[in-house]
């Protein structure tokens, strides 16, 4: 599989997707977004259990191309919804596929860069990493979910707080503030890989609930998310990897999952 400003490589149940415009900062034109919602189709309807994220030189993602934006001919506004909209499509689909994804945000995540870093299941930085919303400071506003995510993870204080004033965040004050889940001293891709190839080893039933469960439960009163609990623990228990599972424990082996 080929594009023109991604990279794709599959390693058994592992996959890792590199945003590669490094000239340009990894920033996200027509071109990048559209292949981003290609490939994020392309994962989800396959048995990839574990996808890792990443930006290629030093940026993770610095945000909306505002060259493009600008020399674009049908306009800022056109464009930019061109843009969002399949920016939009590509999380979406990541959040509701089964697969896990794991952002390695290897530098500076800024603008839709940062929206796309947080909307991942996981999350690691490296020591260089920085995270800034930066909307703002161009005269836009958010898009790519961080509306969605950011005050879940942090509160809407500190949402407004970091949409408004396009603080910076260091990798340490992102870990701090429930942005990621670790912070990588080393080579975060890496670190990454390992993670996701763990990950794969895992059942896939298992980690698609979780997701589910996760993404519904912002919405859900406790009997509604609870319900879904039992639709859900129970389809696992009857599908041949929960069975798997089960005979495993009670035998005292290790489970080998589909």
């Amino acid at each position: 599989m080929t594009f023109d400003t991604l990279l794709f490589a599959r390693d058994g149940a592992v996959a890792t997707i590199t945003l590669n415009r490094p000239a340009a900062a990894n920033g996200m034109d027509d071109v990048l977004t559209r292949e981003l919602a290609e490939v994020a189709d392309t994962v989800a309807a396959s048995d990839i259990k574990a996808v890792v994220i990443t930006g290629a030189g030093r940026f993770f993602c610095a945000g909306g191309d505002l060259k493009a934006m600008a020399a674009s001919p049908a306009g800022p506004g056109p464009f930019v919804a061109s843009i969002a909209d399949n920016l939009h499509r590509a999380v979406a689909t990541f959040a509701r596929m089964d697969a896990v994804l794991i952002a390695a945000v290897n530098g500076v995540a800024a603008g839709a860069g940062f929206s796309l870093a947080i909307s991942a299941d996981l999350v690691l930085a490296s020591e260089a990493a920085s995270f800034t919303m930066a909307y703002t400071k161009a005269g836009l506003s958010p898009d790519g979910s961080a509306s969605y995510y950011l005050p879940r993870l942090v509160g809407p204080r500190r949402a407004a707080e970091l949409m408004l004033t396009n603080r910076t965040l260091s990798a340490a004050e992102a870990l701090e503030w429930g942005l990621v889940n670790e912070v990588v001293s080393g080579d975060v891709v890496a670190r990454a890989g390992a993670l996701a190839a763990q990950i794969a080893t895992g059942a896939r039933g298992s980690h698609a609930a979780v997701k589910k469960l996760i993404l519904a439960s912002h919405g859900n009163n406790i009997e509604t998310q609870m319900a879904l609990e039992s639709e859900l623990i129970s389809a696992n228990a009857d599908g041949s990897d929960g069975r798997e599972g089960i005979e495993a424990f009670l035998g005292k082996r290790a489970p080998k999952f589909a």
